[in-house]
């Protein structure tokens, strides 16, 4: 069901992609006084041959694969499915959240000791939470946070047995997120491609 939904985004970014670039063919062509670039045209060509991985290569993708693995982490080490409705845990499950919790706490302390301390390390320079170098790099904090937790509960619980149990956990969550990365892809070569087309949207 999701792969046939994600399919059909995937259909109408492309129709859309094939619409922008057409379409700003054929207008800049026509009715060359607008203030519009075309994809098909030596400018165009240059511009997306020379910025294709600087379009690809943005903070959203690293989020949504550092997401995956967190979620993956979740998903393997069995911490997910305590948050299910009418879950009931088993006592070393039970252990095993407790114990985790305990680590929740200290890398929580943690991070308040480098965010909200009088000169702490990841605040800005003037001394604000946000924007400071905590807000950039939030996702990656959280991602970090929940894959230490499923890692712990994990291990006490007994969902993992070794690292490899671990790494194929973070990996099955990259896998999962496969059709979202090229849903991504597509988007955001999309969104460029206007900003191209349309300099005045991009501003």
């Amino acid at each position: 069901m999701k792969i046939r939904l994600y399919s059909r985004i995937a259909l109408l970014l492309l129709v859309l992609q094939l619409l922008v670039v057409l379409g700003s063919w054929i207008i800049s062509a026509t009715i060359p006084e607008t203030n519009m670039h075309s994809l098909i045209s030596s400018e165009g060509l240059r511009w997306y041959s020379s910025n294709f991985v600087d379009m690809m290569a943005s903070p959203l993708l690293i989020w949504i694969m550092l997401l995956s693995m967190a979620y993956g982490c979740m998903r393997g080490s069995g911490l997910l499915s305590v948050f299910a409705r009418g879950y009931r845990m088993t006592y070393r499950e039970r252990t095993a959240f407790i114990f985790m919790l305990f680590v929740a706490v200290a890398y929580i302390i943690a991070l308040l000791s480098v965010t909200v301390m009088p000169r702490a390390i990841l605040l800005s320079a003037s001394g604000n939470l946000w924007p400071s170098p905590f807000s950039v790099a939030l996702v990656p904090i959280l991602t970090v946070g929940i894959c230490l937790f499923s890692i712990v509960y994990g291990i006490v619980a007994g969902s993992f047995h070794s690292v490899s149990d671990v790494f194929t956990s973070l990996s099955s969550g990259l896998a999962k997120s496969t059709p979202l990365v090229l849903l991504y892809m597509l988007a955001i070569q999309l969104y460029y491609s206007v900003c191209f087309v349309f300099p005045e949207f991009a501003n």
